[in-house]
């Protein structure tokens, strides 16, 4: 079902606007990278009576209809919040916990970015989606598009497929392509090789409005659910586009003029020993920091949480992290393997269900940041658990296999690779 367009573009650095189309990703005035954001003609927060992410369908960029159970559980966590040393914390769980509400499917957020992509898309656009992913994403967009009949290339590291292939039965609309040994850098490299090749879409990453307004809802469902803006806003992240989602989505709500005039403090947690957000922010820098490629891929190989170790987040773009950290005096962390892995724990034993590394990571920095009083301990804070329950899915049992595999930095065409 084709629906109308209720937004524009709008860049961030030059504030041109732009009707969509469904797959702009950038401005097209010369001047230094920006983002793109919509504005939409609804400016009120209005939930409707659907059960999923879609009753905030007023504020996602839809032009085509993809049917979703997925949505966020928003809860008081009284016990786990006692145990940090806050009075009101919530947390968004973002996962696999139908008892609490959560019902995605793939048992991540990257779910609500999947929805938004999709949906976004022009329905008569017949290019297939080339999206590149450290996991999460593949398993979202991959459970999907399968629904929806949606032409799919998902490009992703070696260690990606086993993970994608035990959740999610493969449709026939999705072709899967695996990097030998590579990394998530390598899955982006290629993807971007393939789209170039011509007869394919770019999914884009950040750059594409639907997955930031996708993840916005979870900060739209926190406040349904608490009446008002969080003070703080705490997640792990690695592009940081979570972060952006959520801010943009503050600015909305603030402009509603119901539920508060500041958005909140953004504290985001990265994984140690590659945290480039974190290393740039923690001295002000313009720029992330330059590292030499084996350096990098060094160091992304030793991180609990892989998904989490993207080398060129949009922190100097207008629009970007570096600009929203500022404008909400935020605060940063770096979270080693062995810190992570007791707040995975440390959440299954209060909350009764297990949470990825990721989420791990945003624990330990919520614990890190109310220890060094960076978060006030009467404040209200909303904690974005950003994957879980995934133990409580049933496994796939049919052996499945990628589309193709390919070494790293392979020039030829992927999908005429014989696995």
């Amino acid at each position: 079902m084709e629906l109308a367009r209720r937004y524009v573009l709008r860049c961030a650095a030059c504030g041109d606007a732009y009707a969509d189309d469904g797959a702009r990703l950038s401005c097209e005035r010369a001047h230094a990278p920006a983002l793109l954001r919509t504005v939409y003609d609804q400016t009120s927060l209005a939930p409707t009576g659907e059960g999923s992410m879609l009753r905030f369908g007023a504020w996602l960029p839809l032009a085509r209809d993809v049917r979703t159970d997925a949505r966020t559980a928003v809860y008081r966590a009284k016990r786990l919040g006692a145990h940090v040393g806050l009075e009101r914390l919530w947390v968004a769980f973002n996962g696999w916990w139908p008892e609490r509400g959560a019902t995605l499917a793939t048992a991540t957020f990257k779910e609500l970015e999947a929805v938004a992509v999709l949906g976004r898309l022009a329905p008569d656009e017949r290019r297939p989606l080339v999206v590149a992913s450290a996991g999460n994403t593949a398993a979202a967009f991959a459970a999907i598009a399968g629904d929806a009949g949606v032409p799919v290339v998902i490009v992703i590291p070696e260690f990606a497929w086993a993970p994608l292939a035990a959740l999610v039965r493969v449709a026939r609309s999705v072709r899967t392509i695996v990097v030998r040994g590579g990394t998530y850098d390598d899955a982006i490299a290629l993807a971007a090789h393939l789209v170039g090749r011509g007869g394919y879409l770019a999914e884009g990453g950040v750059r594409n409005v639907a997955r930031r307004d996708g993840m916005g809802t979870v900060m739209l469902a926190a406040v349904e659910a608490i009446g008002a803006l969080p003070d703080a806003y705490v997640q792990a992240v690695g592009s940081g586009a979570g972060a952006l989602a959520a801010h943009e989505a503050a600015l909305r709500i603030i402009a509603d003029g119901r539920f508060g005039d500041r958005a909140p403090r953004l504290v985001l947690g990265q994984n140690a020993p590659f945290a480039p957000l974190h290393d740039a922010w923690s001295k002000r820098a313009h720029a992330l920091d330059a590292r030499p490629p084996h350096e990098v891929r060094a160091r992304q190989a030793e991180l609990g949480a892989p998904v989490l170790g993207n080398s060129a987040p949009p922190y100097a773009v207008a629009g970007g992290v570096r600009e929203a950290l500022a404008a909400t005096r935020g605060a940063t962390f770096a979270i080693g393997n062995g810190e992570s892995a007791e707040a995975c724990a440390l959440f299954e034993a209060i909350e009764g269900v297990d949470v990825e590394a990721a989420s791990g990571v945003a624990l330990a920095t919520l614990q890190r940041a109310v220890n060094a009083g960076t978060i006030a301990p009467d404040a209200t804070v909303l904690l974005n658990v950003t994957g879980g329950g995934r133990a409580r899915r049933p496994r796939v049992t049919v052996a499945q296999r990628p589309t193709a595999i390919v070494p790293a930095g392979t020039s030829a065409d992927p999908l005429a690779v014989a696995v």
